[in-house]
Order: C-alpha cells, then sequence, then structure tokens
C-alpha cells in the first residue's frame, strides 16, 4: 500500500521536536541495560525512544493507528501510565533452536484519548535484549472496526546501516505468486535508501553506533494483516506499511478490521550484538501460546526430497520409493512427494507407497497447491483446500491412508483475509493430526508456537532458485551467509539445503565444506536435503556419517563469528554433542579461531575442503591445554 506522508514535515525535523509535556514515563529491562521512553509532543503524537546503555538506538519514533472512525495517530492526550509490572513465562517448542525458552521483561502501559475522547493503550515489554509493544483497544463494541494506516516508526540516526530485502510486488512472476518473500537482501546499505512500491519485509537488520537492531512481528491473528516497512524511509525514518491491494484472498480483506477490544500484533525491537540477534527468542516469547491439544505425534526431522534437482518429471512412484530407500539408509525421517503426485502417482499408488515407506520406517509428506483462483499456477493438486468442508475431507483421507503431512505452495501475500487462511487451514490440520510446512508463503512470525503442528514455513530465495539460473548460483555464499543474522533467527526456515554434487546445466560456486556446513547453520522442524540418493552414496563416509548424524531439534545456539553476509560460524547442541558449522562469503580466505573451552569436549572431529571445493579433508582434534583451534576458511567454502 502507498501510504501518505502527511507527517514528511515533521519527520523531517524531527531534531527540532521535544517534549513539552510533564506526562512522560519510561521502563527499563530487568538488567537496567535497554530503557524506553515515552512521551508526548505539542501536536499530540505519542513518541517512544529506544536506549541501551544510554546510547540512543531509536530515535524519538511516533506511535499511532487511523482507524475509518477515529483518529489515534494526532491530536492525542495521555491520560496515564500504569505501574511497571513484571513478565515471565517459560515453555517448549516442537521445532527449536533451543530446550528451554524463557522470557523476562517488564511491562508499561501507555493510555491515550484522541479529540472524540475515545481510549487508546499502547503496551510496552523490556526484556534483556530487546523490546516488544502492541496496541490495544479496550472498548468493547461489536460493531467492525477497520484500520486504514498504522503510523508506527522506527527512527535511525542518518550514519546508521540496514540490511534489508525487497517485498516482490503483488501477483508479478510466474503464475502470479508473489509476494512470496523471495528477493535478495540488500547489504549495509545506508538508511533512507528507497525500494519498489510494494516496501521491505521483515526481518530488517540495522547497525546504529555500537548496537546491532532486528526489527520484526509477532503473531498472525486472524483480526490484522501482516505488515512491513514502507519502502521510503525520509532521513532514516521507517514506517510501518501494509500489504497492497491485491494480496487477497476468498474472503477478500485487506487491511485490519475487527470488534472491540482489540490487539495488534507485536512490534519487536532485538537491540545489542550479533550474537543477542541470531541467540534471540524474541520472536516466539511474545508469540500466542499453543492451542489447546496433545501435540505429542508432531515430530521433528528430516526428509529426502526428489524435486529441487530432478523436477517434475521424478514425481513417479519408482524414483519415489527410490527416495524412501535413501530416507531409510540415512536414518531420515521423512520423504516429501512434490506436486502432481495425484496425477502422475494417483492416491491409489501413494497408499502402496505409503505402506512400503512405512516398513522402512520413514513416513511421506504430500504436496499441495493452496491457491484456489489467487494465482494461475497450474501444479496440482490445486484448489482441494480452499474450503473447511474441503480441507477436513481431503486431510482425513490422507491421514487414513497414513500421510504424516503436508508441504502447502502458492500462498496470497499479506492481507488480512490471507492471514485467516493461514490460520483455518492450521486449525484444520491439528485437528485431523498433520504437520504443516508452507511454501510460497509469507514469514512465520512465531506462528509455530500458536500451531505446533507448523513445522517449517519457506519464505525465503532458497536451494530451488539455484537451479533456474546461474545468476542465483553465483550469489549463493552471500545469501546464505545472510540468512542466520535475519530470515532464520526466529522461525523455522525451509531453504532445503545441501548439495555435493552438480546442479543440472549450471555451475555451482559453494564447496562442498560450505554445503555440509548448511545443515548446522539453517534451522528447520523438518529439514528438506537436495542431495540425491546416488551423490550421497559417493561422497566420504564419514561425511555421509555426519549427514546421518546432525538432527533437526537443537537443545542450544550460539553464535561464535560472523559478519552478515561476509561469513558465520555457529555451534548447535543436540544432547551432550556439540556441531560447529561455518562458512566464508568472502573471496579471500577468512580464518577463524575458535575457543573450545566452553564445550567441555576433549576430542571432535573437523570436516574441512580438501585440495578443491569439490572434495574434503578430515582431521582429529585432540585438546590439551590449549583449547582454542583455527580453522581457515576458503573463499565460498566452510567446515564443521
Amino acid at each position: 500500500m502507498q501510504k501518505y506522508f502527511f507527517y514528511a514535515f515533521f519527520l523531517f525535523f524531527f531534531a527540532c521536536y521535544s517534549c513539552s509535556s510533564d506526562k512522560e514515563s519510561s521502563v527499563a529491562s530487568p538488567d537496567g541495560a535497554l530503557t524506553v521512553k515515552l512521551f508526548a509532543n505539542t501536536e499530540g503524537h505519542l513518541l517512544y525512544q529506544v536506549l541501551k546503555n544510554n546510547e540512543v538506538v531509536i530515535q524519538p519514533s511516533r506511535l499511532g493507528i487511523i482507524r475509518e472512525d477515529a483518529d489515534f495517530a494526532a491530536g492525542l492526550e495521555i491520560t496515564g501510565f500504569s505501574e511497571i509490572s513484571e513478565v515471565e513465562d517459560s515453555y517448549t517448542l516442537a521445532v527449536r533452536k533451543k530446550e528451554k525458552y524463557s522470557y523476562k521483561a517488564n511491562q508499561l502501559s501507555v493510555s491515550v484519548k484522541n479529540a472524540g475522547g475515545e481510549q487508546m493503550d499502547v503496551i510496552f515489554q523490556v526484556s534483556n535484549t530487546g523490546v516488544a509493544f502492541r496496541y490495544y483497544f479496550p472498548t468493547e463494541n461489536t460493531e467492525v472496526k477497520k484500520i486504514t494506516n498504522e503510523i508506527t516508526a522506527f527512527a535511525f540516526s542518518t550514519d546508521s546501516k540496514a540490511w534489508l530485502q525487497p517485498c516482490a510486488h503483488a501477483k508479478s512472476s510466474w503464475g502470479n505468486a508473489n509476494p512470496s518473500y523471495e528477493e535478495y537482501y540488500q547489504q549495509n546499505i545506508p538508511v533512507g535508501t528507497a525500494t519498489t512500491e510494494a516496501g521491505w519485509v521483515f526481518p530488517a537488520l540495522f547497525k546504529t553506533g555500537n548496537n546491532w537492531v532486528l526489527i520484526s512481528e509477532v503473531g498472525l491473528e486472524r483480526n490484522y494483516c501482516a505488515s512491513r516497512l514502507h519502502a521510503q524511509s525520509p532521513n532514516g525514518v521507517y514506517e510501518i506499511d501494509f500489504p497492497q491491494d491485491k494480496e487477497v484472498v476468498y474472503t477478500g480483506e485487506l487491511f485490519p478490521e475487527s470488534t472491540l477490544p482489540w490487539y495488534s500484533p507485536w512490534r519487536i525491537i532485538v537491540v545489542g550484538s550479533l550474537a543477542d540477534i541470531v541467540e534471540s527468542s524474541l520472536g516466539t516469547d511474545v508469540a500466542k501460546p499453543a492451542i489447546a491439544g496433545d501435540f505429542s505425534w508432531v515430530k521433528a526431522g528430516r526428509a529426502s526430497w526428489s524435486w529441487v534437482l530432478l523436477k517434475d518429471e521424478a514425481t513417479v512412484f519408482p524414483i519415489q520409493q527410490q527416495f524412501v530407500d535413501y530416507a531409510s539408509d540415512m536414518g531420515w525421517e521423512y520423504c516429501l512427494v512434490d506436486g502432481y503426485w495425484d496425477t502422475q502417482i494417483g492416491y491409489e499408488k501413494i497408499q502402496e507407497l505409503i505402506d512400503y515407506a512405512n516398513t522402512k520406517n520413514v513416513k511421506i509428506i504430500l504436496w499441495y497447491n493452496s491457491a484456489g483462483d489467487y494465482n494461475t499456477t497450474p501444479i496440482t493438486p490445486k484448489s482441494a483446500l480452499v474450503t473447511h468442508e474441503d480441507r477436513i475431507k481431503e486431510f482425513t483421507r490422507i491421514k487414513n491412508m497414513g500421510v504424516a503431512g503436508i508441504k502447502v505452495d502458492f500462498w496470497g501475500g499479506d492481507g488480512q483475509s490471507v492471514m485467516n487462511h493461514y490460520n483455518d487451514l492450521l486449525t484444520d490440520a491439528a485437528q485431523v493430526g498433520l504437520m504443516v510446512n508452507c511454501h510460497g508463503s509469507t514469514l512465520p512470525r512465531g506462528i509455530h508456537r500458536t500451531y505446533p503442528n507448523l513445522v517449517s514455513m519457506e519464505a525465503i530465495k532458497g536451494m530451488e532458485f539455484l537451479t533456474f539460473d546461474q545468476n542465483n548460483t553465483n550469489v549463493q555464499p552471500e545469501h546464505c551467509a545472510m540468512i542466520p543474522f535475519t530470515r532464520n533467527v526466529f522461525d523455522p526456515m525451509d531453504f532445503t539445503p545441501v548439495c555435493f554434487g552438480e546442479i543440472p546445466n549450471l555451475k555451482r560456486v559453494t564447496s562442498n565444506g560450505f554445503e555440509l556446513a548448511l545443515a548446522v547453520l539453517f534451522q528447520s522442524g523438518v529439514q528438506h536435503y537436495a542431495e540425491i540418493p546416488q551423490v550421497m552414496d559417493s561422497v566420504p563416509a564419514y561425511v555421509k556419517q555426519t549427514m546421518k548424524d546432525i538432527p533437526a531439534v537443537w537443545d542450544e545456539t550460539k553464535l561464535i563469528d560472523g559478519f552478515p553476509a561476509e561469513f558465520v560460524v555457529m555451534a548447535r547442541r543436540a544432547g551432550s554433542k556439540w556441531f560447529i558449522g561455518g562458512i566464508n562469503a568472502l573471496k579471500s580466505n577468512k580464518k577463524i579461531t575458535i575457543d573450545l573451552a566452553s564445550f567441555n569436549k576433549n576430542k571432535g572431529t573437523l570436516i574441512t575442503d580438501g585440495s578443491t571445493n569439490r572434495e574434503f579433508a578430515q582431521s582429529d582434534i585432540n585438546l590439551g591445554e590449549n583449547k582454542t583451534i583455527e580453522v581457515d576458511m576458503k573463499p565460498n567454502g566452510g567446515f564443521v
């Protein structure tokens, strides 16, 4: 949506404004390092400011909502602040990057009334590394209210830098299937850089002063659309923007509408070091807890998958049977059968495949096209999941056949009707007992906490794009070194990594060590691997065993070192075993010193690139008093 900057003059001279009201308050994090200040100016604009150790991170920035029936953005009067209260939560996730999640924050609410005397609250929660806030209309009213604009802003100093992903125009590209969050991040750009009309998607990464900042939102409720950052950000002031007009499905709601009372989604700001960013769980900490039900049947795991390298022609019974055998040989839990299975295999033979897979201790996941008439994608089965009745009928049928989960592709953007479609489908799948992976989709925004049967979402320019043209393969190193700092921080991501062989008709520029490291660096509830069985059988036995050993569920995650789009080294623990993976996207060698003292291990195995980028080298790690090791990563190379 193209937002009108009716207060552009105000933004341009932001530094000239000061708080003239004595009604102001602040709330600090439990450790006192992070502070949010709240106040109003003489124009009746509600503002907030974020500081870390007294350094300004977010400059005074506007808050507000404009509804069709009322303006809550200007002419506001602060009527009071709540007492500061403590918020604590602990939880576990079926799809996770650590075993136990805990959240502790201090909460402060500010109440305002507009020119008509109507009330709105803004609720802030400040934890040690992050800020979360949302709007609340407390009045009870059964009449549907509609929001036309959200005035939330994030103002950065003009010398700040940004790492941002553009949003594709609605219904652009193949099959009119955009937006699907499948663009490349622009890296280290000056704040204020403009993009296309569709705006910048979340998560959005910034560097300001001594701090890194990651901005996103949490919650895909039925009463709000998903949002993004506006395409224009004059003087480093980024505003919330809503979807474009075409981003609707079925019932057709675009912008937020609801009866009252009404909560908006959370806006979240993680502040600190890059390690604070990567290790943060704020994107699930404030998400809505799990819906009622027993979800013990949700099992994270790994999957074989033929489509990414072999395409549609491989979705036939004999090849899918080979991929079941492949998953069984690797000890992987699943095999994904992709598009056209309904016409090229059929339900009867799918049942035969399921029965065969059961003898191999492998479960089947089936692909669906969710689009209905939203786009022109021809891949089938299509339109089988449009209505509640259709979904329950189809879900019940395949569940009774023994299907474990579904991959649902080609969603319709970020409008409120699309958010309703996600919630409806996930609810129906949970009722029947099916895991869900969404492709061609929006960002998850912590929804896997609310719906534990959601095991992954794409929302990334993944491995499949590397098979389409050489330009995509050429930029893979920088792209992959960007993802751990942005897209994959909070939410599972179905990138479908790891290719040791060659891509048909194209030249892969990453080394085999780089590809192996992606299995550690990228997190997904079901990790669908791109590599085919013939190539996996050709790699050294120790590499194949490593691919068997790397799990999909992690008990701890640490960032060791890195810089967005340049290099990244991460450590993840599963049980008592640590896996450390690193990739180098630079055109020169990158030497990394790793302190292993904190891992309480004396022995390990190092797998690096060999003499060529298609070879491996293995060495044992035996630590004495010196608990550090040095790894020299080659250009576009990596290690585990």
